[in-house]
């Protein structure tokens, strides 16, 4: 990871890694249901999640870490279409909270 790219995602308010995660989130939630994207996407790009969306936000990176820090051997891998930590959910987490959102 470059220099830059480890700054803004390790910022002191996560701004780049709930961008990174807000995207993947997004881009699933259209397969499944466009509507609820895009009142999401209208919300994100006006800086301001509706409770709905940051609910459904913080249950879908929970569900979606994929690098637990088990091997192969000791746990399951989870696949997903970005890389996800338990350290990126609880940013998510904060950086929903810190909103005033309730997570």
């Amino acid at each position: 990871m470059s220099d830059e790219r480890e700054r803004q995602e390790n910022g002191p308010d996560g701004r780049g890694t709930v961008a990174r995660l807000v995207a993947a989130w997004l881009a699933e939630t259209e397969r499944h249901d466009p509507e609820a994207a895009g009142h999401a996407r209208d919300g994100w790009d006006r800086g301001a999640l509706s409770e709905r969306a940051a609910q459904d936000l913080a249950t879908w990176v929970t569900a979606r870490v994929t690098d637990t820090g088990f091997t192969e051997d000791e746990g399951p891998y989870v696949a997903g279409a970005v890389r996800i930590t338990p350290s990126d959910k609880d940013t998510v987490h904060a950086w929903l909270r810190a909103r005033g959102h309730a997570v």
